[in-house]
């Protein structure tokens, strides 16, 4: 059975940990990786100056070029604002990354995604079968990535595993429903939540909108026929 797989890795293990270490609002993204070639990857953080001399300083990663002076994403980063801007790379990395990748490519499987953002790499991954993502598992402890599995799903689950929220956004309203915010009556107030989560309550408050609009938007979207009792 086909098998989505998504996990976490340290940067330490995969790659560009020294970038992170050096610009701590760093992020990145990659689209997919294909063959041995030198993936595109969209990277922000305080500006590009800075993030393009700290990737140049890491040893674990080669900048091939830097195919943009900048685009306006209107995306939410850790800091809770909008509008931030983010540059295309096309970057080479180190021994992480290419035996990861050979790793998976001998087993069958395809990197569908990669970001990096805190120090760790989420990436997830597609196998055929369960015994070709098994056999890769036990590679990845054997070369000590550890890796950490957050989400394994079948192929019929792919579509309704994809969320329309945020890295950011998906883990604040993960928390807030951990905490009790969405209990009648609640556990925790919103400058309660604030605090825990390190924003401002003005930010979070926005964030949780858009939150709110997200999730209400792909329901409406996706599935038009409500439930038949209200809670």
């Amino acid at each position: 059975m086909t098998t989505v797989v998504e996990l976490e890795i340290p940067a330490d293990r995969l790659g560009a940990a020294r970038t992170f270490d050096r610009v701590p609002t760093f992020e990145c993204e990659i689209g997919g990786m294909i063959g041995d070639s030198p993936p595109l990857v969209w990277a922000s953080g305080p500006d590009r100056a800075t993030v393009h001399a700290a990737l140049e300083a890491d040893q674990s990663v080669n900048v091939i070029a830097s195919l943009t002076d900048s685009r306006q994403e209107y995306y939410e980063s850790e800091n809770g604002t909008d509008g931030s801007e983010r540059w295309l790379f096309q970057l080479e990395f180190g021994d992480g990354i290419k035996l990861f990748q050979q790793i998976v490519a001998e087993h069958g499987g395809a990197i569908l995604a990669a970001r990096g953002a805190d120090g760790t790499w989420s990436v997830k991954l597609l196998f055929h079968d369960r015994g070709s993502l098994s056999e890769c598992y036990a590679l990845f402890e054997q070369y000590d990535f550890n890796v950490e599995v957050t989400r394994l799903s079948g192929i019929d689950d792919f579509a309704s595993a994809r969320t329309p929220l945020t890295q950011t956004q998906y883990e604040t309203i993960c928390k807030a429903h951990e905490l009790g915010y969405f209990d009648v009556p609640r556990k925790i107030t919103l400058k309660e939540l604030a605090a825990e989560l390190d924003v401002s309550h003005q930010a979070l408050s926005e964030r949780l909108r858009r939150c709110h609009a997200a999730l209400v938007s792909a329901e409406l979207t996706d599935r038009m026929t409500p439930t038949a009792i209200d809670p």
